[in-house]
């Protein structure tokens, strides 16, 4: 049979791991003939936009540059799939082209809303009778998965804020003025990459000095008494906090714009604590907006992110041969003090739309701080460095024609 993959959501420095896992896994089947990309997530597929990865991955060479490289490699989409009963042509012309090009399995490679497509394509084509196969394969920066031990992409991700970070506590730290600076991090609604900042500890750091995280109802009064509070000890404090932080009984940080998933649109919590610090203690402050950055800076990868991706990938190839349907693969990370994780899948509905928030007991009492024993979850996820192909003093990327 022929299997087409695709992927969707927002970028990171290991989702196209998990496309060179699917197709280094399908090659060396002996069971699949074709491997389709599908260009633009769902959307390649509803408009029949399929290129054959055999031909734009012609040896083991490109694979592995294709695993090294950020973003989607694919293109990608944010495309929410309506219901079956609402708008059945949309689910005819995906059954269309997949049944054209002799698509025996589909794989997503996305986060939550991706497992949502995973779900509702699964159920449908069950419901025609069709035999098609759809696996979920998870991919997010927030690390927000439910039924996952953590998401590929959040390792490396965690790992490039933590050493950001550490490059600002060096020069924070200079001059003899107290200063405030306020690091803002990706988490709309969960603080895992946030709360991630704490592994600095293992090296040593006593910054970031405040972490505020989503999760936790966040006081304006309370924040500038926390700042004080530092500033007793701490010429240059260092702030960590996540983009979905909502100041108490305030709307400055809303926004009345919804995306088409019907997430809040953000609108700049560090520039706006910035202005408020300015304002009320009158020291020396900045923010820092790590922005996209954080999501696919690949010369900083985690080698353990990037190996676990690939390998997840593959294994949805294996299950998928095996007749599973409609799932997302999943981690699960083994009891005891060396880490390592297993492979096994979970109904993608029970992921689709639904988020898995940062664990209040790894939460100080203040609510301004992550708890040491986050730093045993953290650490294992950043380790490893990548070896980077490199031209003219920068990384080579895999890229397709589009």
């Amino acid at each position: 049979m022929n299997i087409a993959v695709a992927q969707s959501g927002g970028p990171t420095s290991a989702i196209n791991a998990s496309l060179a896992g699917v197709f280094k896994a399908a090659r060396s089947s002996g069971k699949i003939e074709t491997i389709y990309g599908c260009l633009n997530g769902i959307e390649g597929v509803i408009k029949d936009r399929m290129i054959d990865l055999g031909k734009a991955i012609p040896d083991d060479e490109a694979a592995e540059l294709l695993k090294r490289t950020p973003s989607t490699a694919l293109g990608s989409c944010r495309y929410k799939l309506p219901d079956a009963d609402s708008q059945p042509q949309v689910y005819e012309d995906i059954l269309s082209c997949l049944e054209k090009h002799g698509v025996g399995a589909f794989f997503y490679i996305g986060g939550n809303d991706s497992m949502d497509t995973v779900a509702k394509l699964s159920a449908y084509f069950k419901e025609k009778g069709s035999d098609i196969k759809v696996v979920g394969v998870p991919k997010t920066i927030d690390n927000d998965l439910p039924c996952t031990d953590h998401t590929p992409g959040f390792g490396s991700a965690a790992k490039y804020v933590a050493v950001t970070t550490q490059e600002i506590i060096r020069d924070s730290s200079v001059y003899a003025l107290e200063s405030v600076t306020i690091i803002e991090v990706m988490g709309r609604h969960a603080g895992w990459l946030t709360a991630s900042t704490c592994v600095l500890r293992a090296n040593g750091e006593i910054a970031p000095h405040l972490i505020y995280l989503p999760e936790c109802e966040f006081s304006a009064q309370r924040f500038l008494d926390d700042i004080r509070e530092q500033q007793k000890k701490h010429k240059a404090v260092i702030i960590a906090v996540s983009e979905g932080v909502q100041l108490k009984d305030s709307k400055c940080l809303r926004s009345d714009k919804l995306d088409v998933f019907g997430h809040q649109q953000l609108s700049g919590i560090g520039k706006t604590l910035e202005e408020l610090v300015r304002s009320e203690i009158g020291c020396k402050v900045r923010s820092i907006e790590l922005n996209v950055m954080q999501r696919c800076s690949s010369h900083i990868a985690s080698a353990t992110d990037l190996d676990e991706a690939e390998l997840i990938g593959a294994k949805a190839v294996e299950y998928a041969l095996d007749g599973k349907s409609g799932i997302m693969m999943v981690f699960e990370r083994e009891k005891g003090e060396k880490y390592s994780v297993n492979i096994s899948c979970a109904d993608a509905a029970l992921v689709a739309n639904k988020e898995q928030f940062f664990p209040m007991e790894w939460v100080n009492d203040e609510h301004n701080n992550v708890k040491d024993e986050a730093i045993g979850y953290f650490l294992p996820l950043i380790q490893g460095e990548v070896e980077i192909k490199m031209n003219n003093g920068m990384p080579v990327h895999f890229k397709l024609d589009m």
